[in-house]
Formats: C-alpha cells, structure tokens, sequence
C-alpha cells in the first residue's frame, strides 16, 4: 500500500495522482487534507511519513504548492527519506541513488502528465545498492546521531 497526501494547494493532483496509481492496480491511503479552505502541510507530511517510516505504508508521495514544505516536514520523521522532485529523472534518481521512499513535488510547478510520469519513474525504479547503500548508511548515521542529541538534551531539561 502506497501513502499519499497533500495540502490545500494539491488537492487537485493528488487526487489525479491517486486515481492513476489506483488505475494501475496499486492500493493506495489517502492521508488528505479534504480542505479546499486550507491546512497546515506539516500536519499530512508527518501522518505520511510515519505511515511509511513505521511500515503501514511501503512508500509515500507528498504534494503541497512547490513540494518542498512537505519534503522539509517529512524529512524530520526518523527512516524517511523524501525527495521533491520536478521531473522524471531526478524521481528516478532519488529511488536507485538515495533509496528514496517518499517523493514529493508541487502542484504549482508541474503538470499532471508530468507529475504522472514523476510517479512512474519513482515507482518503476529500484535501489541500486552497492555504493550507494554506504551513502544511504551515512545519511541514517547522521539521523541516528542528531536523535541521540535530541534525547540527551531532553534529559537535562
């Protein structure tokens, strides 16, 4: 099961994104937002990529105006590696490079058919390991580092 959500400004493309991802027989949880009126993006960025972080989802795509205000939230959930894309070969990259599980891009930036071909790109492409894997250790050292901080820092509060 793929995760996907958006905020106010992509609920247009998220909903043509689900429906292509569906068509092509993949499940798909819709995290919203449901709200034309407007919505707070970290919100949906972080019930996404904890979906996908805790295993309830296999992977994610995250869209709000430009992509990127999602990809920073969701970049703070511990095991998730998101990258806004808004193009097919850097979605593609991000999976066989940086093993990439969640995508993100904006619904003011690219198109549907262009934001459909991101989509397929990401999801047709796999992880190329090898050295790549050492490159994806050292990114989740630098996680596990900085959460090793957070939890000393909180004790001495």
């Amino acid at each position: 099961m793929y995760a996907i959500g958006s905020d106010h400004a992509g609920i247009d493309l998220r909903n043509e994104i689900k429906a292509h991802l569906e068509g092509k027989g993949v499940e798909v949880k819709d995290f919203g937002t449901f709200e034309r009126s407007g919505c707070n993006y970290p919100d949906i960025a972080e019930a996404v990529a904890k979906s996908v972080a805790g295993g309830e989802c296999e992977a994610g795509v995250l869209i709000c105006g430009t992509g990127l205000g999602m990809s920073i939230a969701a970049n703070k959930v511990a095991g998730v590696r998101a990258a806004c894309v808004s193009e097919p070969f850097s979605a593609k990259m991000a999976k066989q490079h940086n093993n990439a599980n969640i995508i993100c891009f904006g619904a003011r930036v690219v198109g549907s058919e262009v934001a459909k071909m991101i989509v397929d790109e990401w999801f047709g492409a796999e992880f190329l390991g090898g050295r790549h894997q050492m490159r994806v250790d050292m990114i989740s050292d630098i996680e596990k580092r900085q959460l090793v901080k957070a939890k000393r820092a909180s004790k001495t509060k």
